[in-house]
This record gives structure tokens, sequence and C-alpha cells, in this order.
């Protein structure tokens, strides 16, 4: 019987720290959090024109975002630049916040090129080779995590569960891109990816649009929202990314085994905590 392959003590924690990444707490109940009311009455403002226009705008801003964001970074290796993209996701967060449901199908397009950047930023930090189609599409991929009709829960999503929903379509749209680019029969490839991811990234996009319609809200907080909405997808991408690259050393199978199993440990972790307390009140 084969024995498994065990992570490195220091990887073992990296993929800790990448799991507690990408199941932080919604990034909806931040938002509510930062606005000190219940984001529902931004919801509520919300046109029922301007929440199906969102998928559309998700759907135009990720197909663009992939090849503009790439081509503004140079492909060898180096360290993250998170600060520079907080401070570009803030400005365009400002306008946003300033002129509202109008500004936002701008503020929109812009805000998703320069998180893809970021994406993409911290995707080569990690040792991937964005002029990669893979490493592009694996960019593509943390729009869609983290993010769930639940109120963008990864706790609920499930890290790995969403990656397999979209295995098949990602490995088909980089097969047509290898062999037909962005034309011929890679489009209707990518455009499946998109569509699935959209679908998801479109939550996101809505809870933040109703952040900045509560009252009182304006071009400083929609910057502020902006800063909180950027560092939710650097937060994402370096979890994905480390991930990736522990599966790129050990295997995927290995990786995903050391995930369950810190899952399990956590879930003995959090019952001995609520039978401790349970006996502390009786």
């Amino acid at each position: 019987m084969t024995q498994p392959i065990l992570l490195a003590d220091t990887d073992l924690r990296a993929l800790a720290d990448a799991r507690a990444l990408l199941e932080r707490p919604s990034l909806a109940a931040r938002l509510s959090s930062f606005i000190g009311s219940p984001l529902e009455k931004g919801m509520a403002r919300l046109p029922a024109s301007w929440r199906g226009k969102v998928g559309a705008l998700a759907h135009d801003a990720l197909l663009k975002a992939m090849d503009t964001a790439a081509r503004t970074l140079e492909p060898a290796q180096r360290e993250a630049s998170p600060r520079l993209h907080k401070l570009l996701g803030s400005v365009s967060g400002a306008g946003g916040g300033a002129f509202g449901l109008a500004g936002l199908t701008v503020e929109i397009p812009l805000s998703t090129v320069l998180i893809m950047r970021a994406i993409l930023d911290i995707a080569r930090g990690e040792g991937e080779d964005i002029s990669t189609t893979q490493a592009r599409l694996a960019a593509l991929e943390v729009f869609a995590l983290g993010g769930n009709a639940k109120g963008d829960d990864a706790t609920e999503s499930g890290y790995y569960a969403v990656r397999a929903a979209l295995a098949g379509t990602v490995s088909e749209a980089a097969r047509h891109f290898a062999q037909k680019g962005l034309s011929g029969e890679g489009a209707p490839a990518l455009a499946r990816l998109i569509t699935m991811v959209a679908a998801r990234y479109k939550v996101q996009l809505t809870q933040k649009a109703a952040g900045m319609l509560v009252p009182g809200i304006g071009a400083a907080a929609g910057a502020t929202i902006n800063l909180m909405f950027m560092t939710h997808f650097q937060d994402v991408s370096r979890g994905h990314f480390t991930v990736r690259r522990l599966e790129r050393r050990y295997g995927t199978d290995a990786v995903q085994a050391a995930w369950t199993s810190l899952q399990a440990q956590d879930a003995r972790v959090r019952e001995a905590t609520r039978a401790f307390h349970s006996d502390a009140a009786r």
C-alpha cells in the first residue's frame, strides 16, 4: 500500500494560513460591520433593473480584465505589490461612491481590471508564470471563490468544491486556448467559464453596490468599501495560489488530503470548545 505524501511542517503551516484566508467571514458581514447598519438597507435601494444589469457588467468586465490586466504586468518573477493595488482600488471606489449607480457602471469594469491585476501580481509572487493560459484561468477562478448566494462565505461554498465545479470548463477553455486562442472554437469555451464565474462574482458586486447606496455613504466611504473589496480578493488569491504552489510540489491529492485533515482538526477543536463552555454553564 502506497504511503501518503506528507507535507513539510513549513508547508503545512502555509496551507493552514491559506485555509484561514479562504474561509474568512463573509464579505457581506464585513461590509455591514463597516457601514454600521444592515446591508439589507442598501439592497432595498437597488433598483430591480440594476440587479439584472450587474450580471452583464460582471461578465463583460471579467472578459476584458483577463487580457488587459496581464498586459500591464511583466511575467518575470517578483514579489507582489499589494499596497499599490489597494491604493488604486480606493481611488476607483471614490469615483463610484461619489456618483452612485451611474458611477458604478464605469467603476465596476475599472475595479475588475485592477483586481485581476492584483490577483496576477500575487500569482506571480507564488511562482506562477502569468504569461501562460493556465495561470490566467486560475486567476479568473479567484472571482468565483468565496462567493455564493448564502452571503459570500467560502466555508459554505467549499474551496475544493468550487474548484471541482469549474474544473471541466477550465480544462476545456485551456485546451481551446492552446489550439485557437480567443478566436474560433476558443471563444465559446471561455464564454462558458466566464458565465459560471460571473454568476458568483455578481454576488460580491451587488453587495458592494448596496453598501455604497446606504444613506450617508459617499466618495470617502466608497473608497473604503473598494479597499475592503480589493483586500478580500487579494486574501482569496493569496490562499488560492499558495494551495496551487503546494500542489505543484506535492501533487493535488496530497494537498487536498492535508486540507481535509486540517478541517477535521478544526472541527475537533470547535467541538471540544463547545463541550467546555456547555459544561461551564451548568
